[in-house]
């Protein structure tokens, strides 16, 4: 069933926007909450007697990438979110991803990709993306190895070995102790061992889109103090748009000894994929102002043109080691080496139109990026009275280098692209890179007072990026090489906070409020498209550029947690991050299709975060909702797309939905059977292109002719169950979007060359283009403890 369209010329409108007196996502789903059994808990009864004898519940978490003794996350001045292995396999989601889709607060996956392990991510705002020159604002760490690859800061979350995580730490806001590229926070991954994950476990799943996946794992440890683990993950699917299958296979092990006073740990991760991202599709075509239906409507198993795969292989060794020094001091250690490839094919529409009808109309792109990254890490931490402090520093390099290839082709029936017969592939950019960056950073929280604790954070970071370019001309057709380019950054990005608990008693709430900041490094995709009298097509075209200045984030946030009751909690943070000299693409003009990137004065993203959950008898309950207001705070004019958007202060960034809502409730029914559903509401997004309320760019001499476009909003509701017929099994199955529900994730303007039904037309169509949501799904698997 396809939703309407409305339009409204005389004022701003949105794809499908109901009626106003439709109920919006967000009050759809707050009446759900009765469906979903809320009204079943009497919140102040048993939890309330059960305060007395039930101890306040301490959980220590690092302040770094090396966590060193930890601290209790209760008396930091920022919000964290820690979340266990029995909760992710519990919410039966796809993957990890999909767990922080659904059940964190702040975070958003957009399905841009189509792959289930390609996905988007984005943390108030900010996003830790597969693709390659997304600004990328969130840096991720696995056993305290950050796993950001070296070219465009991107992650890889297929590559991340899920069955062996034991905790995952979301640390908000531009935190200085994470390192570059914490502008909007950092994910933190801690893998089991032998001890954390004993026996034999195995995970057997199946269903829709020809799914199969299997995930085993073997963990022992002995009296004498030596652990080993191993885990093995299997996935296969067909996918569920057309020529969209995709496959992975993950290998980890770890091999470690503690005596008590020293511990070790070697881990080696080995993880290769083959998944196609098939991205957007068009759904509208413009024509002079009025949107028709086009190739999503007919059928959004469609994809727009083929192939697009991406193949990643990844070998990581990383030793840990820690040695406590006396009863309040320890020592911490990391040495890793990385080394990963990564090799792309994607059928696209020729750079220009053909001349006669038998041209090449298609182009067949091919990439391949080498990199290899290895560093080490020291910290010291120590409970010196008053003060729990931590001293540490890092130093981490890169190679990297990087070929893009273009060969002519034409496009088939089904709007594949062969190579086109007797033309060789030829070179269009290579770059070898190398990359240093070292960091000393020192942390300390102080109690001031018995309730009242400060905590203070200083980084210093000194960064140097190097490039050899070289390149085809686009007019001679000559490769050159360009001059090799150096560039050196140095910064000081400080960290003040305090947390005052307002009273003794376990139930009374706590106060928090921290400023932070951070930077972020250009990367060398950044770096190589940087020169307004050499501009490139994203990210086809390298040049040797200009300095980019690093952005620099500031963060300010505040808040409250309140444990209401034993198994009862009410968590709050409001918070601004302010991005000085954001780096993002802009145009040579407002006619022109070329562009390069560039530091934009200011962008901010600011928002309140809030989150209730319980435990009360056999259920759990779990809300949480998000503001975001994400705008740009200066002028200039973004290439975005086919098109030129002229930006202006408060314009708001496309992509990100306003509100977002999460509700989850599981029942635990009895004779071990649980039931549950999970629900997440968003609210309309802008579209990528039309952030100044224009289609297309106006001829010379005519009136702009305003149109806002915005992605309706929608709500998801997911259903899951499970039965353990013993301790050792567990048979589970779960529905995805229940009620099918067709939604769209991310929305952007460009050109298609082909009609509704997808046959070729050699005319380029100003266009809107859509990420189309997963339609239902059903998965049924097996668990097994030994």
């Amino acid at each position: 069933m396809t939703r309407p369209l409305e339009t409204r010329p005389a004022r701003p409108t949105r794809l499908a926007r109901p009626d106003r007196s439709t109920p919006s996502p967000i009050t759809r789903a707050l009446a759900a909450l009765g469906w979903l059994g809320l009204p079943l808990i009497a919140l102040p009864g048993t939890a309330a007697a059960q305060a007395a004898t039930q101890l306040e519940r301490v959980e220590v978490i690092g302040v770094s990438p090396l966590p060193g003794q930890g601290i209790d996350r209760n008396i930091l001045p920022y919000s964290t979110q820690v979340l266990k292995r029995d909760a992710i396999d519990g919410a039966q989601a796809v993957n990890q991803t999909d767990y922080l889709n659904r059940r964190v607060v702040g975070v958003q996956v957009n399905e841009i990709q189509g792959s289930p392990f390609q996905g988007d991510l984005t943390y108030r705002g900010f996003r830790a993306s597969p693709l390659l020159g997304a600004g990328q604002g969130l840096s991720v760490y696995l056993d305290g190895v950050r796993i950001n690859e070296p070219f465009g800061d991107v992650v890889n979350f297929d590559l991340i070995p899920e069955f062996a995580i034991n905790t995952l730490s979301l640390v908000p806001g531009a935190n200085p102790a994470f390192g570059l590229n914490s502008l909007g926070g950092a994910l933190a991954y801690t893998t089991h061992d032998g001890r954390s994950a004993p026996g034999f476990r195995a995970d057997l799943s199946a269903g829709s889109f020809g799914r199969k996946r299997a995930d085993l794992s073997y963990g022992r440890s002995d009296d004498s103090g030596w652990h080993q683990y191993v885990a093995v993950t299997g996935f296969d699917e067909d996918g569920w748009r057309d020529h969209s299958d995709g496959k992975l296979g993950q290998f980890f092990g770890k091999l470690g000894h503690d005596d008590g006073t020293t511990s070790w740990s070697l881990g080696a991760l080995y993880a290769q994929s083959n998944l196609v991202g098939n991205g957007l599709l068009p759904a509208y075509t413009i024509d002079d102002g009025a949107l028709v239906k086009d190739l999503y409507f007919s059928r959004r198993e469609s994809v727009y043109t083929f192939p697009d795969q991406t193949r990643n292989k990844l070998g990581q060794l990383s030793f840990n080691g820690q040695h406590a020094i006396d009863a309040n001091s320890s020592l911490a250690a990391l040495l890793y080496v990385r080394k990963s490839s990564r090799s792309t094919i994607n059928g696209d529409e020729a750079e220009e139109e053909p001349d006669d009808p038998g041209d090449p109309n298609a182009a067949f792109n091919n990439t391949a990026t080498t990199q290899t990254g290895y560093g080490a890490a020291l910290s010291y931490s120590r409970v010196s009275g008053a003060h729990q402090w931590q001293v540490g520093a890092s130093v981490d390099r890169s190679r990297v280098e990087y070929s893009q290839y273009e060969q002519e082709g034409f496009f088939t029936d089904r709007r594949g692209v062969i190579p086109a017969p007797g033309e060789d592939r030829e070179l269009s950019a290579n770059v070898e890179g190398r990359s240093t960056h070292y960091g000393v950073y020192a942390t300390d929280t102080w109690q001031v007072a018995p309730r009242t604790h400060v905590t203070g954070t200083a980084r210093y970071n000194h960064s140097t990026v190097s490039n050899q370019l070289t390149t085809r001309d686009d007019d001679t057709g000559i490769i050159e090489d360009k001059p090799n380019e150096r560039f050196s950054y140095n910064s000081v990005n400080p960290a003040l906070g305090i947390a005052h608990r307002l009273g003794e008693a376990a139930t009374t709430p706590t106060l928090f409020a921290n400023v932070a900041r951070n930077t972020r490094v250009p990367t060398v995709i950044e770096l190589g498209c940087a020169d307004p009298d050499e501009p490139c097509r994203l990210p086809a075209g390298l040049q040797a550029d200009p300095y980019l200045k690093q952005v620099k984030s500031t963060t300010v946030e505040a808040g409250l947690r309140w444990p209401l009751a034993p198994g009862m909690r009410f968590n709050l943070a409001a918070f601004r991050t302010d991005n000085k000299d954001d780096i993002l693409f802009r145009s040579t003009s407002v006619t022109g299709q070329l562009g390069y990137f560039a530091n934009f004065p200011k962008t901010r993203n600011q928002g309140v975060d809030t989150e209730f959950a319980v435990t009360h008898g056999a259920f759990d309950v779990g809300i949480g909702y998000s503001f975001l207001k994400a705008t740009y705070e200066a002028n200039g004019v973004l290439r975005q797309g086919e098109r030129n958007v002229t930006i202006t202060p408060g314009t708001r960034i496309a992509g990100l939905p306003r509100h977002t809502l999460k509700l989850a409730v599981d029942w635990r029914v009895g004779d071990g059977l649980t039931v549950g559903s999970d629900l997440q509401a968003v609210t309309s997004r802008g579209v990528s292109g039309n952030e100044d309320g224009l289609l297309e760019d106006p001829e010379v001499g005519e009136d702009p002719e305003y149109k806002r476009v915005r992605l309706p909003g929608y709500a998801i509701v997911n259903l899951r169950a499970s039965w353990k017929p013993s301790a050792q099994w567990e048979l589970y199955a779960n529905v995805n979007n229940v009620f099918d529900r067709r939604h769209e994730t991310f929305g952007a303007l460009a050109e298609t060359m082909f009609d509704a039904s997808g046959n070729y037309t050699g005319e380029e169509a100003d266009a809107l283009f859509v990420a189309p949501g997963t339609p239902r799904a059903v998965f049924v698997g097996l668990r097994y403890r030994f």
